[in-house]
């Protein structure tokens, strides 16, 4: 039987809010040494004084997890290949990595805690490495396709270029990194969206889809396109229209400007899928 969390009253929202942007300002504030071996710690701690935290609480039936998956699958099934290496960034119990280890010749996971996936049974095509959060410790060159699901706007914003420098240097010639993150204009997405316009909590920065093109190329990336979802369905948009959409919105006053990114197809717009190709 499927169990519904309870609503959350606005005292234990504002209270997951103030105990999150404390740890999330203590992270920020740490040098690059120290930071990157935090974050694991700092959940432990956000999850003993927020019990009743969404990922404690949300369902997880089967169910939930299998439709997860076939939605990342109808995304990046029209870039594999069976004869692929793949590597998914940040793969957590490794679910949806097993899944497309179905599909091509190798996985890689890049991961920095090993306990989520240790009671799973990796297929022999599997093979798991462990990060400090911005290391991509596969062999050079090796990756055909790279993927990340929700990972960059919990990376500091130096953390996040150096890893887009290590998952570039990873990719073969003609690879591909397909990265999903929220877009800042819809947001923010972690737990400030009830209290502050700006991300505070464990969201350290939330990009648009202008700047996240603007990165990828800095970094050496030769071209990006973007991906929507509609229903069942990705399609590609000219980055063009995004553009322009970002620009008018940012024109527009806070509150009115989240109200329309949030509406559909807007929104299905901004929260486009960069595909950035070596």
């Amino acid at each position: 039987m499927k169990t519904v969390a309870e609503p959350r009253s606005l005292e234990r929202l504002r209270h997951h809010y103030e105990v999150e942007k404390t740890l999330a300002a203590r992270l920020r504030a740490a040098p690059r040494e120290q930071r990157l071996h935090m974050l694991t710690g700092l959940y432990e701690e956000l999850f003993r004084e927020v019990p009743d935290h969404p990922r404690l609480t949300r369902n997880h039936a089967p169910q939930s997890a299998r439709r997860g998956i076939i939605k990342q699958m109808r995304l990046l099934r029209r870039f594999l290949l069976p004869r692929m290496t793949v590597l998914e960034i940040g793969p957590g119990d490794c679910t949806f990595a097993f899944e497309l280890a179905k599909s091509v010749r190798q996985v890689y996971g890049v991961e920095v805690d090993a306990v989520a996936s240790r009671h799973s049974k990796p297929p022999a095509n599997f093979r798991l490495f462990m990060s400090d959060g911005v290391s991509v410790p596969v062999p050079p060159a090796s990756v055909d396709l790279a993927y990340s699901n929700q990972l960059m706007e919990h990376l500091h914003p130096d953390d996040a270029q150096e890893q887009l420098r290590n998952i570039h240097a990873a990719l073969a010639p003609g690879g591909a990194y397909v990265c999903l993150t929220p877009n800042r204009l819809t947001g923010p997405h972690d737990i400030s969206r009830v209290f502050s316009q700006e991300p505070e909590g464990f969201h350290l920065k939330e990009y648009t889809v202008t700047e996240l093109e603007a990165l990828f190329l800095a970094i050496g990336f030769r071209r990006v396109a973007a991906y929507a979802r509609a229903k069942n369905l990705w399609f590609r948009v000219p980055l063009g229209v995004i553009r322009a959409l970002e620009a008018l919105l940012h024109r527009v006053p806070f509150a009115r400007r989240r109200a329309l990114a949030n509406r559909w197809p807007l929104r299905r717009l901004l929260a486009a899928a960069l595909v950035a190709t070596r």
